[in-house]
């Protein structure tokens, strides 16, 4: 065990020690009719690891004053949640998911922006525990309200301004979208493309036919071929609204490298400013 990922052995030895968030949910393909983002409170309220709670990761935590509906949340708001499902300052939360761990990932990094450092990702997720054989339960669980306190960690998130000032000073950026969304052949914003400088490391080449991240030496294999090395540091990994790109930090940090940031936003908040470049 580690702060990064939980095997399904140790979660089950450690049910009750620790909160489990259920974080399921899919995302359609940017060429399909909106709307794209769907939770699965419903598979949830049908069955879910034992103690486990739920996190709407479409609308809990995310900032409502965005146009979009991409950025996490604010603190009091993001704050309220964790209080709400029972976390404490001290506890120990592990992330799960049915997406290959996309979901859980974008937990882990807001909760880490957040200053909560004890957050882990279930490695393979719902599938692998459900195909292990190992208990689930419909029973939906109550906590008392936690005293989470969010203590905002800057250097975990960037901006759309700030990837624009330094977009030729240094800084390595990891599209983490599908090839063809990296070329223009389709968008979720209003422009297609990607943004300038950046390499396109697809969240899927990160992760192995069932779902789980692959072994740290194929990740610094594939981080290499991007250009990130040990000596990176300035890496800023971006996506759609920030979820895969959440992912590609997690990916980043298994494979042994430190540094790292999310656009926050990401290619939403990007290529629908006309004022930013695309390429």
């Amino acid at each position: 065990m580690n702060n990064l990922l939980v095997t399904t052995d140790w979660l089950a030895a450690n049910l009750d020690r620790v909160r489990v968030v259920d974080i399921r949910g899919h995302v359609l393909p940017a060429t399909e009719p909106l709307p794209h983002y769907y939770n699965h409170r419903d598979d949830y309220l049908k069955a879910h690891l034992p103690g486990a709670v739920f996190i709407d990761w479409v609308q809990e935590i995310t900032d409502p004053a965005d146009p979009r509906h991409a950025k996490i949340a604010p603190p009091e708001r993001y704050a309220d949640v964790m209080r709400r499902i029972g976390v404490n300052d001290d506890s120990f939360v592990v992330a799960y998911d049915d997406a290959a761990s996309m979901f859980a990932a974008r937990l882990w990094w807001s909760l880490n922006y957040y200053g909560h450092r004890q957050v882990a990702v279930l490695d393979g997720g719902w599938q692998k525990w459900v195909a292990e054989g190992r208990p689930t339960t419909a029973e939906i669980p109550t906590y008392a309200a936690g005293d989470f306190s969010p203590r905002p960690t800057p250097e975990l998130l960037r901006s759309g301004n700030q990837v624009l000032t330094a977009l030729r000073s240094g800084q390595q950026l990891i599209d983490v979208r599908t090839p063809a969304e990296f070329r223009g052949e389709a968008s979720r914003a209003k422009r297609g493309g990607h943004i300038p400088t950046a390499i396109n490391l697809p969240r899927t080449a990160l992760i192995d036919a069932s779902g789980q991240l692959l072994p740290p030496d194929k990740l610094r294999e594939l981080f290499a071929a991007a250009g990130v090395t040990s000596e990176s540091s300035d890496v800023v990994f971006y996506c759609n609204g920030g979820v895969s790109a959440s992912f590609g930090l997690l990916a980043l940090r298994a494979a042994g490298l430190a540094h790292g940031s999310v656009y926050d936003g990401s290619w939403k908040d990007w290529a629908n400013d006309d004022t930013k470049p695309v390429e």
